[in-house]
C-alpha cells in the first residue's frame, strides 16, 4: 500500500469538485481515503468545504474524520452543524472520543446534543466520562469492552461475549468481575476454546491482572503500559469495579502531547501553544521566560562591571566572555536534559548525592580535556601562560558547577512536585550563565593578582 500524501493538485481537485456540488464523484474519490487522511485534507481546507464533506459522507466514517481532525478546525466545523448532527456523529464513536468532542462543545450545547443521543446507554456512558478529568485515567478511558463474570460457564461466556463484541471496534482483552462488578483478572482465549463448555470462568480465568484507578494520572498511565508492553489497561474505580479500559492509541496521543509540552518549556515558552496561535497568546507564552533571560543578561553585565580595572589592563579575557557563558549554558542544559529524561521515564535511580557525584566526576573528566585545549589554544595566541591558566582553570570549575546545578535543580523540582522539564530551558541556561560570569572573573581574579 502507497502512503498516502496530499499534494496541492489532489486538494485543488477535491476543491473543485465541492465548489461544483459534484457529489458523486466526492463521494467515490473518498471511499478511497482512510478516515485520517480525510481528515487530514479536512485540515487544509476552509472550514465551509471541510464542513460540506462531513455533510456529504457518512456518519459512520466522519465520526472518526473528525475524531482526527485538528481541534481548531474540527471546533469551526462542529459550529456549523446542528445538535442533531453532532448526536449522529457521536453515536459512532468509542465513548472516549464522543467525551473529548463533547468537552469541546459550547455548554449550552452540550445537553442538547447529548439529548439528541438515540442510544441513552451511550449517551449515559459518554456523561460518566464527563466528570472525569481530562488528563486522567478515567478522562482517557472507553467504556467499550468485553467483560465476563467469573460464575458464568464457558457457553454462557461465549454468548455473553458475542453480545458484548458487537460494540467493540478491538477486543485487547477479556476482563472477568464478580457479581460486584469488581475486577478479578482476565480470560486467555486459548483457556476459553479449550476448556469444557460446563467449566466455569473462575475455574480458568488468570488473576494476575495490571490496572488503574480512574484518578491516576495520564503520565503515570503511560509509563505503565510502556513497562509492561500493553495494548490495553482496565481502569477500577475506588472500589475495585471495572469502569474502562484504556486502550495504547490514547496513550501515544498522552506520549505525544507531554513530549510536546516538555519540548516547548525547554525553548522557553510557558505554556501549550501551536503555530496557528494569536500573536497575543505566543507573546504570553514567550515572555515570561525572554525576560528571565533579560534580567539574567543585567545580571552578568552587572558582575562584568565589578572587575572593570580588570577587565581594562586584561581586555583579553573580556574576549573569552561568550565562550565560558556558552560552555556553562551547554553543559547545564546537557546535564539537565539527561536527568529530566530519567525522571520522565522514571530511570533515574539512587540518591541526589550518587547522581552528584557522578556529575561531578563526568564533569571533571570533560572540563580537564577542554581546559587542556584552551591552555594550550591561549598560551600560544597570547603568549601568557598566567592569563590561559586563569581562562582554563575557570572553565574547568565553570564546567563542573554547571554539571551540578542542571543535575540537583530537576531532582529538587521533582521531590517537590514540579515538572521538571521545566529545567531543561532558560532558566538553567540563565542562571548558570550568572555563576559562569561570577565564577570566571573571580578565579581570573585571584590567578592575576587584580
Amino acid at each position: 500500500m502507497t502512503p498516502f500524501k496530499l499534494t496541492d493538485e489532489l486538494l485543488e481537485e477535491i476543491r473543485e469538485l465541492i465548489a461544483e456540488n459534484k457529489d458523486a464523484e466526492l463521494q467515490l474519490m473518498m471511499k478511497e481515503f482512510h478516515y485520517a487522511d480525510i481528515a487530514e485534507i479536512a485540515d487544509e481546507m476552509e472550514v465551509e468545504e471541510a464542513t460540506y464533506l462531513i455533510k456529504l459522507l457518512d456518519s459512520e466514517k466522519t465520526s472518526d474524520i473528525l475524531a482526527e481532525m485538528h481541534e481548531d478546525i474540527r471546533e469551526a466545523v462542529l459550529k456549523n452543524l446542528t445538535a442533531k448532527e453532532i448526536a449522529e456523529e457521536l453515536s459512532e464513536l468509542d465513548t472516549d472520543d464522543a467525551a473529548d468532542i463533547i468537552n469541546e462543545l459550547p455548554k449550552e450545547l452540550v445537553q442538547e446534543v447529548i439529548s439528541e443521543i438515540e442510544d441513552r446507554e451511550h449517551a449515559k456512558d459518554i456523561v460518566d466520562l464527563l466528570r472525569y478529568e481530562e488528563d486522567s485515567a478515567g478522562g482517557l478511558m472507553a467504556k467499550e469492552l468485553v467483560k465476563v463474570n467469573e460464575n458464568w460457564t464457558v457457553t454462557n461466556c461465549v454468548k455473553e461475549m458475542r453480545a458484548q463484541a458487537e460494540n467493540v471496534t478491538r477486543v485487547h482483552s477479556i476482563y472477568v468481575v464478580d457479581d460486584e462488578g469488581k475486577l478479578k483478572g482476565r480470560l486467555s482465549l486459548k483457556d476459553l476454546l479449550t476448556a469444557s463448555t460446563k467449566s466455569h470462568i473462575k475455574d480458568i480465568y488468570i488473576p494476575k491482572v495490571d490496572s488503574v484507578n480512574v484518578n491516576e494520572k495520564g503520565e503515570e498511565v503511560a509509563r505503565i503500559m510502556s513497562k509492561y508492553d500493553l495494548e490495553a489497561i482496565p481502569v477500577i474505580d475506588e472500589i475495585g469495579r471495572l469502569v474502562g479500559r484504556i486502550t495504547i492509541d490514547d496513550i501515544v496521543d498522552v506520549i505525544r502531547e507531554e513530549a510536546d509540552k516538555d519540548y516547548q518549556m525547554a525553548a522557553g515558552i510557558s505554556q501549550d501553544v501551536e503555530v496557528n496561535d494569536s500573536i497575543w497568546i505566543l507573546t504570553r507564552a514567550r515572555l515570561p521566560w525572554l525576560i528571565l533571560g533579560l534580567l539574567g543578561g543585567l545580571s552578568a553585565a552587572a558582575i562584568m562591571g565589578t572587575f572593570e580595572d580588570m577587565i581594562a589592563k586584561h581586555a583579553v579575557l573580556f574576549f573569552f566572555t561568550p565562550l565560558i557563558a556558552a560552555m556553562a549554558g551547554n553543559v547545564g542544559v546537557q546535564s539537565s536534559a539527561i536527568v529530566v529524561q530519567g525522571l520522565a521515564n522514571d530511570d533515574l535511580k539512587g540518591s541526589v548525592s550518587t547522581h552528584l557525584l557522578k556529575e561531578m566526576l563526568l564533569a571533571l573528566l570533560n572540563g580537564f580535556i577542554l581546559a587542556l585545549l584552551l591552555l594550550l589554544f591561549t598560551w600560544i595566541w597570547k603568549g601568557s601562560f598566567a592569563t590561559a591558566l586563569a581562562i582554563s582553570l575557570s572553565l574547568v570549575v565553570v564546567i563542573v558547577v554547571a554539571g551540578l546545578i542542571g543535575t540537583f535543580v530537576p531532582m529538587f523540582l521533582h521531590k517537590r512536585n514540579i515538572d521538571p522539564a521545566i529545567a531543561t530551558g532558560p532558566f538553567i541556561t540563565t542562571s548558570n550563565d550568572i555563576f559562569g560570569i561570577l565564577i570566571y572573573f573571580w578565579i581570573a581574579k585571584m590567578i592575576l593578582g587584580i
